[in-house]
C-alpha cells in the first residue's frame, strides 16, 4: 500500500537505527505524546533498536487516559436518567469513574448507552427519538474537536433542541508546557502526534519548540516514521537547537486544515480543563462558546455527586498521573499485571486502547 509498506521496510528501519546510533552521543529522554505512537513503538519493538542511553517516555497523549474520572461520574449520572440516550466512542465504555463504576455497568443497570463511530450519528438519534434527550460525550484532543464541533454546529443549524454535548476537549501544547515546567518530568525532546498536527498545522510547534527550549519532531505512526522523528530530534538535541522539524510532511502541512480550524473556532473557545490525575491546567482545553450554550449538557444537567459509590471503583493507589508524566514506567508499577489488568483495570491507562499500561501489558508482559 502506498505510504505504508515503504515505512515498514526492515532495511529502512535498520538504516535509521544505525544512523541514530551514529548521531547520538549524549543521554537523551524523548517523550512521544501520542498513545498510538506508544503502541506502535512497543508493537514493533522500536525502543530495543535504540542505543541504551536513549530513553523513550510515554506522555499524556491518550485522550481517554486524561479524561477526568469526575467527568465519567457526570456522564453516568446523565445516562441513568430515563429520558436520555448517551452516545460515546467505545474506548470510554470500561474506563473507571471516580464513584459510579463505568459506562458498561451503567448500561447493565438499564442506562441507554450507545457506542458510535462518528459524532454525527447523534444527529440521527436526535431526529429519530424526539422524546429523548441525546447526549454525546465530546472528548479528545485536536483530532476529535472538528467532528464534535460540527455536531454542535449542525444541531443548531437544524434546530435540534434535544441534542447536547458533554465536553472534555483537550489541547496538546498547554500540557507540554506544564510538563516542561517541572524539572522532574521534563524530557529533552518531544515527538508530536501527526494526526493532531494535521489539524493544527506545524507552524504552532515552531513557536512551541522555542518556548520550551526543546526540539520537537512531528511524526507519523509507522516504524520508519517514528524512528525518523527520533533521528530528527537527536540531531537537533546534539546541536543544541530548540527547533521543530516536520517528519510527517505527507500528512502535515504548515497551516493545517483550515476548514477544521474554522469550525473549531466557530463552536469552541479556549478554557481551563481538568486532566485526569494531573489536575487543572489553565487554557488547556476547549468549551462551547456562549452562542452554543443551549447544547451544553453540563448546563442542562448540572453535576451533583451523591458519593454513593465513593472510593469503590477508582482506588487512590493507581499511579496514573506518574505514568502519564513519564515519571513511572508502567512495568514498574507494583500493581501492573497483577491487581491491574485490562480485564480488571485500576485506572484508565490500563483499559484504554491507547493507554501506556495497556500497551506494555499487550506487548511486554
Amino acid at each position: 500500500m502506498k505510504h505504508l509498506t515503504e515505512y515498514s521496510d526492515p532495511a529502512a528501519i535498520r538504516a535509521l537505527a544505525a544512523e541514530i546510533a551514529r548521531v547520538s552521543k549524549r543521554p537523551a529522554r524523548i517523550m512521544e505524546v501520542c498513545g498510538g505512537q506508544t503502541h506502535a513503538i512497543l508493537r514493533h519493538a522500536l525502543d530495543t533498536l535504540l542505543p541504551p542511553h536513549i530513553q523513550l517516555l510515554h506522555g499524556p497523549g491518550c485522550p481517554v487516559c486524561v479524561t477526568p474520572a469526575t467527568y465519567l461520574d457526570h456522564a453516568i449520572a446523565i445516562a441513568e436518567r430515563p429520558d436520555v440516550i448517551l452516545c460515546t466512542f467505545g474506548d470510554l465504555l470500561r474506563v473507571p469513574s471516580a464513584t459510579r463504576g463505568d459506562l458498561y455497568e451503567a448500561k447493565a443497570r438499564g442506562a441507554d448507552v450507545r457506542m458510535i463511530g462518528s459524532p454525527l450519528q447523534a444527529l440521527d438519534f436526535a431526529r429519530d427519538n424526539p422524546a429523548k434527550q441525546i447526549v454525546h460525550l465530546a472528548i479528545g484532543f485536536e483530532t476529535t474537536a472538528p467532528a464534535n464541533a460540527m455536531l454542535a454546529y449542525l444541531a443548531k443549524e437544524k434546530g435540534l433542541g434535544n441534542l447536547f454535548l458533554l465536553v472534555s476537549q483537550f489541547l496538546v501544547p498547554p500540557i507540554l508546557r506544564a510538563i516542561c515546567a517541572d524539572p522532574g518530568t521534563a524530557p529533552d525532546a518531544f515527538l508530536a502526534a501527526g494526526h493532531v498536527c494535521a489539524i493544527t498545522g506545524s507552524n504552532p510547534y515552531v513557536v512551541l519548540a522555542r518556548e520550551l527550549h526543546r526540539p520537537i519532531a512531528i511524526t507519523g505512526f509507522e516504524p520508519a516514521d517514528i524512528l525518523l522523528g527520533v533521528l530528527d530530534v537527536l540531531r537537533l538535541f546534539e546541536a543544541g537547537r530548540a527547533e521543530m522539524v516536520n517528519a510527517y510532511p505527507r500528512i502535515v502541512h504548515p497551516h493545517g486544515n483550515p476548514e477544521a480550524l474554522r469550525i473549531m473556532d466557530t463552536v469552541f473557545e479556549i478554557a481551563d480543563r481538568e486532566w485526569r490525575g494531573l489536575g487543572m491546567v489553565p487554557s488547556s482545553g476547549l468549551a462551547l462558546r456562549p452562542e452554543f450554550a443551549a447544547f451544553d449538557a453540563a448546563r442542562r444537567y448540572p453535576h451533583t455527586s451523591t458519593g454513593f459509590y465513593k472510593n469503590r471503583y477508582y482506588p487512590s493507589e493507581c499511579p496514573a498521573a506518574d505514568v502519564l508524566l513519564g515519571k513511572l514506567h508502567p512495568c514498574n508499577c507494583p500493581h501492573f499485571g497483577s491487581r491491574c489488568t485490562p480485564d480488571h483495570p485500576l485506572g484508565a491507562p490500563m483499559v484504554s486502547p491507547e493507554g501506556p499500561c495497556a500497551a506494555f501489558f499487550l506487548h511486554r508482559r
